[in-house]
């Protein structure tokens, strides 16, 4: 039983690691992209912002995909686009 709650743990340490990562990943491409934005002039920024909108409207998720999820995802982008981080 010992061994069992020890390789849960360990189990749980690596997932937490793996999700450490993954946030500042996320956290790296938000500074990127507000950098790019911040360094373009307003209609090279504008017509970035519709293009990756419009082809977020275009993209039909998996079906595995739950709605929820392809939502967030466009509500997340949409965010990063016109509210980039300050």
């Amino acid at each position: 039983m010992k061994n069992l709650i020890a390789e849960l743990l360990v189990k749980l340490a690596q997932k937490e690691e793996e999700s450490k990562e993954l946030v500042a990943q996320v956290e790296a491409l938000e500074i990127v992209v507000t950098a790019l934005l911040r360094h373009m002039d307003k209609q090279n920024q504008q017509a970035l912002i519709d293009s990756v909108e419009g082809a977020l409207d275009n993209a039909k998720p998996d079906s595995l995909v739950p709605a929820q999820d392809a939502e967030m995802l466009h509500q997340y982008v949409k965010k990063l686009l016109r509210h980039p981080r300050s």
